[in-house]
């Protein structure tokens, strides 16, 4: 979903209108008596206009120097500055100009947007909301203002950010990014899935297809287990906006819930064929082959997975998998061990153990008993033995030539198993025969 797949902040960018590139919703800036600096800022004014960043800076800064307590100049000068992602200037200027003129809107608006677009929230929010308390500015940019306010506060006060969405709707007309959001914080309220859906839909009667609100409401569909109906959302919008990466991933994601890893399989191809960098699409793409059980695409896509990560026990352990298919045990034991050395490389203890029982397997297939047993009694710590488990270490006991212990586990793993594993309870048989012959 597009929504959930981008940062916040990359929705403030698009807010960023008012700063250089709307530089005209604050006044003119006066022009200086001396009739060489009323030539220049003329100048510099039409460069604004033209939307030349350049010349307006080399022609503002002068300017500014010798007026350092305009602050209108100080916003225009600070303007052009943002427009060429010169932020240490820019909100130099914008300060500047806040500092000269306090009730002066403009750079307080520009300035938090800055301060967004850069990652520091709680300053951008300090400004943002100073901006949308000046009763006397221009309502249109106090709308910009809390909407820019409601877009920090989503994930972490969504109260708050409902609030700072109604003040901008009191003072500016409903937008398609306004409806979004307003879907958005009802789903994240938990009990408010039918008011986001009823504006995910809303928005959708408006543009048909949208991409952001197909992938959003498809993933509240999904989450309600309405399958079909997310499915053909996502299909349709497909059709309309062929290779697009959040409502392919979405449509993938819900495949594969679906158990349908035939018709996921082509989409995260496609996608990683565009963006064969992408962790992620690359994950997911793996954990297809494995599904799929092609674990000859899978091995070199989670090669290069865990080079990337190589303390990703989860990822570590997947590999192996897929080695172990290919009949590559020696590898698998191999990168298993190291991680399987050092539980902090899981997320939990039953994840470690898992990864456990895979190289006590891999150990078995390179025929090191000692190993086996050693890995196994240490898995034993966290996690009780299961029916493979209890027959990997009657095998490893067995070729220790440990006859009564060998004796005993075949028995308690055929006590355990039941049925449930018939090709290893009849070799469990043939072999507790014929260590009964060798008392």
């Amino acid at each position: 979903m597009r929504r959930m797949l981008c940062v916040s902040v990359v929705a403030l960018s698009a807010l960023a209108a008012a700063r250089a590139q709307d530089f005209s919703l604050g006044e003119k800036t006066p022009a200086p008596q001396n009739a060489a600096m009323n030539a220049a800022m003329e100048a510099a004014n039409q460069a604004l206009e033209a939307h030349d960043w350049p010349k307006a800076v080399k022609l503002l800064a002068p300017l500014a120097a010798a007026n350092p307590k305009d602050a209108h100049l100080l916003y225009d000068l600070g303007s052009a500055q943002d427009a060429l992602d010169q932020t240490a200037p820019a909100e130099e200027s914008y300060r500047a100009a806040i500092l000269d003129e306090g009730g002066y809107l403009e750079p307080r608006v520009a300035l938090g947007l800055l301060l967004a677009r850069n990652g520091r929230m709680a300053e951008a929010h300090q400004e943002l909301a100073a901006a949308a308390g000046i009763e006397t500015g221009d309502k249109l940019l106090r709308a910009r203002a809390l909407r820019a306010l409601a877009r920090i506060d989503e994930k972490t006060h969504p109260a708050a950010a409902r609030d700072e969405l109604l003040a901008a709707l009191q003072l500016s007309p409903e937008t398609p990014e306004d409806t979004l959001l307003t879907a958005e914080l009802a789903e994240a309220a938990g009990n408010g899935q039918q008011a986001a859906e009823a504006a995910y839909r809303r928005l959708l009667e408006r543009s048909p297809n949208d991409p952001e609100a197909t992938a959003s409401l498809a993933h509240l569909l999904a989450s309600e287990k309405r399958y079909a109906e997310a499915e053909k959302l996502l299909t349709d919008g497909l059709a309309a906006h062929p290779g697009d990466e959040p409502m392919s991933i979405q449509l993938a994601t819900l495949y594969t819930e679906e158990a349908k890893y035939d018709q996921a399989l082509p989409l995260v191809e496609a996608l990683h064929t565009t963006h064969p960098s992408d962790a992620n699409i690359t994950h997911m793409l793996a954990g297809l082959a494995m599904q799929a059980k092609d674990y000859a695409q899978a091995e070199p896509l989670l090669a290069a997975l865990t080079a990337q990560s190589p303390n990703d026990g989860n990822l570590v352990d997947m590999h192996a998998q897929a080695l172990l298919h290919l009949h590559q045990s020696a590898e698998a034991q191999r990168i298993l061990a190291r991680v399987v050395a050092d539980p902090a490389f899981f997320p939990s203890q039953a994840e470690w153990g898992d990864a456990a029982a895979d190289l006590a397997f891999s150990a078995s297939e390179n025929n090191e008993p000692l190993v086996v047993l050693q890995t196994l009694q240490d898995r034993a710590k966290v996690l009780p033995p299961s029916p493979p488990i209890l027959f990997l270490t009657a095998i490893a006991e067995d070729r220790l030539h440990r006859v009564k212990e060998a004796v005993q586990a075949y028995k308690s793993f055929l006590s355990a198993s039941n049925g449930a594993l018939p090709n290893e309870e009849f070799e469990a048989r043939h072999r507790l025969v014929a260590l009964e012959h060798a008392k």
